[in-house]
């Protein structure tokens, strides 16, 4: 996801985008020592997402102190 999209989200909904993206790189981790895939790039932008996602969230938790 761009960040320009995340930035149109409200903060419960990056959290829950935020355990979504846990999970799949959970799962995709998992897979990934189990032999089951070699999508190294999926596994990249995820945690790429994850951090984008968390930005925002420290972002909006300091706009919302000011």
């Amino acid at each position: 996801m761009k960040a320009a999209e995340l930035r149109q989200k409200n903060i419960a909904e990056l959290e829950g985008l935020l355990e979504e993206k846990r999970a799949r790189i959970a799962r995709l981790r998992f897979d990934l020592e189990g032999g089951k895939t070699k999508n190294l790039k999926e596994y990249r932008q995820i945690k790429l997402d994850i951090a984008r996602i968390k930005t925002l969230l420290s972002e909006g938790m300091s706009a919302d102190k000011n």
